[in-house]
């Protein structure tokens, strides 16, 4: 396995092969297989493309040869950030093709994030598009490939800038791209990559100031997709709506874009989240499948789309990212006639779900069970004691596709990991037999529709305004969300900043716009504990009480 990485204890290994869970089978084979059974069969539709399992294989095989004629080799990293498309399919798989490794980025993140996943990558390239709601990502490549020599290929989708490479000729034949006719000889033989090697990068979830990278195997994320294919009863004739972003584990193996791709059924790609081109594309595509989020299903069931598209086709309306309050899914199952489904767990392995036929209790309370048989799962107290079922504590869990730690990171695998290969999730549950009831998180993160802000790296710059004084960032409710950050300043003597200030001083930083606050609470002074540390837990409660008697 790639330096860096924690592998599986070798005893455990053997026995996940010999239980059929690896099946030393890579990702590109896992979707050539079902091509295989069905290469006439639509894999993916986006817009007014339909690209067939036969023809994403041939196109994925011709990329691969490009990379491969760039000079991108096995384990390689390649920071990945473009927007939800074809082109995402087909750079996705194409790189896992040749054995290099994707790093997943999110269409969000700026020059901070960037910066940092090439670093703590080593990455060698970086595939971006080129101008994506007035954004330009080439001047941000650039600048990048200014920092870090080693970024020796920026790939763009779209025009690309100097000392930049153009996508689209690298999805062309070779012999198109040299101006002769093409034929089979003119790609090269490609290699097979090991199944026990690194696929994928994902981002965690951000307990530090910045996301950690999970490595992911051949082996372990195929079994990752192939078991919530199964939990969320896809087959050949599911349809998904792929609606959040892609590069998001959620998205795309919990089950998402490679459990469809397992299952052999076929994945919808829409453009944009607005409501009506949403369902615009259930009713014309048949629909069975909506992989969502709470602040998604909120604004449906408000928008009465049942009274103005047929929803016949739709089965189930997944959840995940946060979790959906039992009222909503009973009203996905009145007003929509369809199951709710959560999706509870990590990009760093654990996914729990709520199955199809599950009792209406488990249905429309709990977080899910584990996917597979093989997951261990423990709810352990403050002292690493495990509690007993019904009684509230951390869960942590180990098993088949749950890494053993993080890439090129002792000391955090050393505070994210208990003896014996445990990974501390960081959410508060209850257990109830299998299934488990999430209650929040244990570490200080806000969730903001899924995506998760991380106080002390918001607080770390904040506290460089010539304004502040004192800052503290905490959750805020919000009815559609579930949290926002509320900034909590006791601000120099005569020198209070406003909301608007704040948010400017840290767009300057160049962050992901998700994590700016959107609230600003002025203090003459914190609530602390005696050994001087802030009470969060105080001023979120004051908040509250703040926004509750708000008329």
């Amino acid at each position: 396995m790639l330096d860096g990485c924690v592998p599986w204890p070798e005893e455990l290994a053997a026995s996940y092969r010999a239980a059929g869970l690896w099946e030393g089978v890579t990702i590109f084979e896992m979707v050539a297989r079902s091509a295989a059974r069905a290469p006439d069969k639509t894999a993916v539709v986006f817009g007014a493309r339909r690209v067939s399992y036969a023809e994403l294989v041939a196109t994925t095989e011709r990329l691969g040869a490009g990379f491969w004629s760039l000079g991108i080799r096995p384990t390689d990293r390649v920071v990945v950030q473009l927007p939800n498309g074809l082109d995402f399919v087909f750079v996705y798989l194409a790189l896992t093709r040749i054995g290099a490794i994707p790093v997943m980025a999110l269409r969000a993140h700026r020059h901070a994030e960037v910066a940092h996943f090439i670093h703590a990558s080593g990455a060698v390239g970086y595939v971006i598009a080129d101008v994506v709601s007035r954004f330009d990502y080439r001047d941000m490549a650039a600048e990048m490939q200014a920092r870090f020599p080693a970024l020796r290929h920026v790939i763009v989708a779209g025009e690309p800038g100097p000392g930049q490479v153009a996508l689209g000729p690298l999805l062309e034949p070779r012999g198109a791209r040299d101006g002769a006719a093409p034929t089979a000889r003119d790609e090269p033989a490609l290699p097979r990559p090991d199944p026990g090697e690194v696929a994928t990068m994902l981002l965690s979830g951000g307990t530090t100031s910045m996301s950690k990278l999970i490595p992911r195997t051949h082996d372990d994320y195929v079994l990752n997709a192939r078991l919530c294919a199964q939990a969320a009863g896809f087959g050949p004739a599911t349809v998904l709506l792929a609606i959040l972003p892609l590069g998001h584990n959620y998205n795309l193996a919990s089950p998402g874009l490679l459990g469809a791709f397992h299952a052999g059924g076929s994945v919808v790609i829409a453009a944009e989240t607005g409501t009506d081109h949403v369902f615009e594309l259930v009713q014309r595509e048949r629909v069975t499948v909506i992989a969502a989020v709470v602040p998604l299903v909120s604004n449906w069931l408000h928008a009465g789309v049942q009274q103005r598209y047929d929803l016949s086709s739709l089965e189930v309306v997944q959840n995940g990212g946060a979790r959906l309050p039992p009222e909503l899914r009973a009203r996905l199952r009145s007003e929509f006639g369809c199951i709710p489904q959560e999706v509870y767990g990590t990009a760093e392995g654990l996914i729990n779900m709520t199955r199809r036929d599950d009792a209406e209790e488990e249905l429309l309370n709990s977080s899910g069970a584990p996917v597979s048989d093989f997951d261990e799962i423990k709810v352990v107290d403050d002292a690493d004691r495990e509690v007993p079922d019904g009684e509230a504590g951390e869960l942590v869990t180990r098993g088949p596709y749950t890494i053993r730690g993080y890439y090129q990171a002792p000391a955090k695998n050393a505070e994210a990991f208990l003896p014996g290969g445990w990974y501390r999730m960081g959410d508060i549950v209850r257990r109830r037999g299998r299934y488990v009831y999430a209650e929040g998180r244990r570490k200080d993160l806000i969730n903001r529709g899924g995506e998760k802000i991380n106080c002390d790296e918001i607080e770390s710059l904040l506290i460089a305004h010539p304004k502040v004084r004192l800052v503290a960032l905490v959750a805020m409710p919000d009815p559609v969300f579930g949290e926002k950050a509320c900034a909590c300043v006791v601000p120099q003597p005569g020198e209070a900043p406003t909301l608007p200030e704040l948010v400017a001083f840290l767009r300057e930083q160049r962050i992901a716009s998700f994590k700016l606050p959107e609230r600003l609470e002025l203090m003459n002074e914190f609530p602390l504990s005696p050994v001087g540390k802030i009470l969060k837990r105080q001023l979120r409660e004051a908040i509250e009480a703040r926004l509750a008697s708000a008329p």
